[in-house]
């Protein structure tokens, strides 16, 4: 395990540590809201000089006082200030204790993953991420590692057909690319019954939209690169839990593989931290606006979206988020179709990622889950996925509508 001097200062996260009521106390944060949070935790006006900014500290290594005596800081793969601010404000407005960051959000997965030993078994949604299948059946695999696909939103199975050999359950929700929702809470307490731990992705939804820590979930997990920053100009990954021993397997981690996020990527990140209050506002609403467009567009056979009375997880969605987030899936029948709409659009993009100011558009079976083809994760052939951004709602709509009315 890891020597308590490899550790950069503050890992503790003190001033969001709940009370056996999920309730932060005895810190002044303890208060604020998440836009408070997400402007002001871990970055307090820089004590030499006052910047008002966390600053870029650009260094490889630290000086120290006297041999083994530091200030909390010697190699800036171990730990680096503006990592640890990135930390402490995202751990905030996950609830956690801890928060650990890596250079992409795969990994950050890597990283959890391997907890597991050899023999262990995970329990994976039947919809994930292509790159987070991929990591588990292609290399995880090689380590004795097993999986099997599970549908996690049916709350009458969960359990029920799991190896016994389960130690990790992989929640994604909402899912990506089919935004299936998934009860945290009921997962949580399935997992109980075989001692597994329980990780949600929650890159989609984000903290200002869902807490799975709240709810039950053992380790948070977050593509940093999507809504965390937001702009499309950095790759990161955040985990963040309660649980002691998890926190000190992450750091080893951390330090000793070394897939550490550089300084100037903490500082975009954190920037991008201070507007995503603002921004999961615009992305709801402007989401909201694509989704009335293609329920009632001819071209189109079927929309995913958990905001929608009949989604088949509406109701978990309600119970567990505070809004249904900017990504939207539909179908349109046929890859000749999707494909001729996704190269009609002008105002959204046709690029892979997600998360971000601009609004894109995909197909997933082609583009980020061609991994997954031929598996029991492989996806439709006429899906297409959008990335709702923060651009004006009409030009959005009317982008949308014009390379839909192009296959009608």
């Amino acid at each position: 395990m890891t020597d308590p001097t490899d550790r950069p200062i503050d890992r503790v996260h003190d001033d969001v540590v709940p009370d056996d009521d999920g309730v932060a106390e005895d810190e002044p944060s303890s208060s604020w809201g998440f836009a408070t949070k997400a402007i002001h935790v871990g970055q307090d006006p820089e004590a030499v000089t006052g910047a008002i900014t966390v600053p870029v500290f650009q260094t490889s290594t630290f000086a120290q006082s006297a041999v083994g005596k530091h200030s909390g800081y010697e190699y800036a793969r171990t730990g680096n200030p503006t990592r640890t601010a990135l930390e402490n404000a995202l751990a905030s407005l996950e609830r956690a204790h801890f928060g650990v960051s890596f250079a992409s959000g795969l990994a950050a997965e890597d990283a959890i993953l391997r907890i597991l030993e050899p023999g262990d078994h995970v329990v994976l949604g039947n919809d994930a991420y292509g790159g987070t299948f991929r990591l588990i059946s292609k290399i995880f695999t090689r380590s004795g590692i097993s999986w099997s696909a599970h549908d996690l939103s049916d709350p009458d199975r969960l359990g029920t057909d799991w190896p016994a050999a389960t130690k990790m359950v992989w929640v994604e929700t909402p899912t990506n690319p089919l935004l299936t929702v998934v009860d945290i809470e009921a997962v949580a307490v399935a997992a109980q019954s075989s001692a597994a731990r329980v990780v949600v992705d929650n890159t989609f939804a984000t903290p200002y939209l869902q807490n799975p820590l709240d709810l039950g979930a053992d380790i948070v997990v977050h593509s940093t690169t999507k809504y965390v920053g937001g702009h499309s100009d950095v790759v990161g990954g955040f985990v963040a839990t309660n649980d002691a021993d998890v926190d000190e397997h992450l750091t080893f981690i951390q330090n000793a593989v070394g897939a550490v996020p550089a300084p100037w990527d903490c500082y975009l990140t954190l920037r991008g931290v201070k507007t995503l209050a603002l921004r999961m506002d615009r992305h709801n609403a402007n989401a909201a606006a694509i989704v009335d467009l293609l329920q009632n567009h001819e071209a189109v056979t079927s929309v995913l979206y958990p905001g929608l009375p009949g989604h088949r997880g509406h109701a978990a969605a309600r119970k567990q988020m505070r809004g249904y987030g900017g990504m939207v899936s539909f179908r349109v029948g046929s890859q000749d179709r999707a494909n001729r709409v996704i190269e009609a659009t002008r105002v959204f993009t046709l690029a892979e990622s997600l998360g971000a100011v601009e609004s894109l558009i995909e197909h997933p079976g082609v583009m980020t889950h061609a991994s997954a083809a031929g598996s029991p994760l492989e996806v439709p052939d006429d899906l297409v996925r959008l990335s709702v951004g923060i651009e004006e709602e009409d030009d959005l709509v009317a982008d949308l509508r014009q390379a839909l009315d192009s296959i009608a």
